[in-house]
């Protein structure tokens, strides 16, 4: 399958979620991410969708640069690895909750409205691209890819904050992003760490979270 058609079936999953009625009825109230309301989580996982269109969509998202490699990608993001406050996580933070001050119907509108832009997929895409807060450029497939990334794991933060089922993002969604999380583990704790942790509980080491 191909990467655009499996980061549709991404955000349809995600839909999904963002339509349940808990999410308008707590808005304001915290998530389970800290320093994070309900409402700002929700804008932050719509804003996956809405960037997705963004670069596919906005010529000026179009870039002729050389693109850096997935793992290159997130060795140079700014907040891997970043304390709660630094400032690259506070500026997260902070834009997520001013996208979500227009409320549900502001942000499900967004995120609609995206959908709508990207289903069906367009007939003309960059082959790379580049987005304002980077300095670098990916591939359109790898960056479509880190969307999936992001809407597989903030859905699961919001599941977990309304006390639902997580979503099951299907196998086109989850193989690529399992492969993406398992190279950034081994290169963050290495192979040995990578290989108990999924086969020997006995020796598996307490952690190999990637962020």
């Amino acid at each position: 399958m191909s990467r655009h058609r499996a980061f549709v079936d991404a955000a349809r999953t995600a839909t999904a979620l963002v339509l349940d009625p808990q999410v308008e009825q707590r808005w304001r109230e915290p998530s389970a991410l800290a320093q994070m309301s309900i409402g700002a989580l929700t804008s932050h996982l719509v804003a996956q969708v809405v960037s997705a269109a963004a670069g596919v969509l906005d010529p000026s998202a179009a870039s002729t640069e050389q693109p850096v490699g997935l793992l290159d990608h997130y060795e140079r993001a700014a907040w891997v690895g970043a304390a709660i406050d630094d400032e690259a996580n506070v500026s997260i933070r902070e834009g997520a909750e001013r996208t979500a001050a227009d409320g549900y119907a502001g942000t499900r509108a967004r995120l609609e409205r995206a959908c709508h832009q990207l289903d069906p997929w367009p007939t003309r895409t960059p082959a790379v691209v580049r987005m304002p807060w980077w300095g670098w450029s990916l591939t359109l497939d790898d960056f479509l890819l880190t969307r999936m990334m992001e809407l597989m794991v903030h859905a699961d933060d919001l599941a977990v904050s309304l006390g639902v089922p997580t979503p099951e993002f299907p196998r086109s969604v989850t193989r690529p992003v399992f492969m993406l999380l398992t190279a950034l583990a081994e290169r963050k704790h290495g192979q040995t760490a990578v290989v108990r942790a999924l086969t020997r509980s006995e020796r598996a080491p307490g952690s190999i979270t990637v962020f």
